[in-house]
């Protein structure tokens, strides 16, 4: 099944292409005529809505030719609960002296610092960014 940046695309070719033809037609029909009140009725069904579809056929050619494309995406099923709320190691959370957040081991927060200790029993607010709880 085709798209529809294609089904409009091509629509937009045909629409410009029926113009094409419909100008071709309307000027062969002005061209045999000598007086202006017998060109008119040419002017008027093909000229003119010849001129009219070229114009829409180029617009809607130059709409799906400068609009990005976005690719496909499967959508990503949700994270599983239990496994997002799963501590990273069974190492104790640790905190940096004087701070005031618990950390996970592996929090880059933490992670390569020497000073840091375990939390032991001190109430101290969860990192924002491990979200060390609950353990």
């Amino acid at each position: 099944m085709p798209s529809t940046p294609r089904i409009v695309l091509w629509g937009g070719l045909a629409a410009a292409a029926g113009g094409a033809v419909l100008c071709v037609i309307g000027w062969y029909g002005i061209s045999g005529e000598r007086f202006a009140e017998r060109q008119l009725p040419y002017l008027a069904s093909c000229t003119v809505p010849g001129a009219a579809l070229i114009v829409a056929g180029a617009v809607l050619c130059a709409g799906v030719l400068l609009t990005p494309v976005r690719p496909a995406r499967e959508p990503t099923p949700p994270p599983d609960e239990a496994a997002a709320a799963a501590p990273s190691s069974e190492e104790p959370p640790l905190r940096v002296p004087g701070g005031t957040l618990a950390h996970r081991p592996d929090c880059p927060l933490v992670a390569d610092r020497p000073e840091a200790v375990p939390v032991g029993d001190a109430d101290l607010d969860p990192c924002p960014v491990c979200e060390p709880w609950p353990r």
